[in-house]
């Protein structure tokens, strides 16, 4: 019986820290850009591709006011999309592969998770691109 307690206790640990591994999707929404003086789509074109560059982030022009970023890491790979105009910008989840995504998740009240890495990656990126727009 102590066996079976023991075991349970483990299986419960396990799970435990599994589900701590995996947080609600952060997406950044309309973050205001920190200045003072107007900016220029070009200007926050530039800032926004050299945030991600600077990181590690494949960016990629889709058009005025969008870009595609994606992160490989290891056998790990994260895609966002960044839409922005010249006073704010978004950043929002697209695609992922073994980050263990999981869409409206019963855990988080129907949230989707990812792997909380994840979100240190997106709070990483938001901050370099306040430091490359100003």
């Amino acid at each position: 019986m102590t066996i079976i307690k023991h075991s349970m206790i483990l299986i419960m640990l396990s799970l435990f820290l599994v589900a701590c591994k995996s947080a609600p999707i952060l997406n950044i929404d309309e973050d205001a850009f920190n200045t003072d003086k107007p900016l220029t789509m070009q200007e926050v074109t530039t800032g926004i591709e050299r945030a991600g560059h600077g990181l590690g982030w494949r960016m990629e022009n889709k058009k005025p006011g969008l870009i595609i970023g994606t992160l490989h890491l290891r056998d790990h790979m994260a895609k966002v999309s960044i839409q922005y105009n010249t006073k704010y910008y978004s950043i929002y989840y697209q695609d992922s592969s073994n980050l263990d995504y999981k869409e409206h998740s019963s855990n988080y009240e129907g949230q989707s998770v990812i792997h909380s890495n994840y979100n240190g990656w997106i709070q990483n990126l938001n901050n370099a691109i306040h430091q490359q727009v100003y």
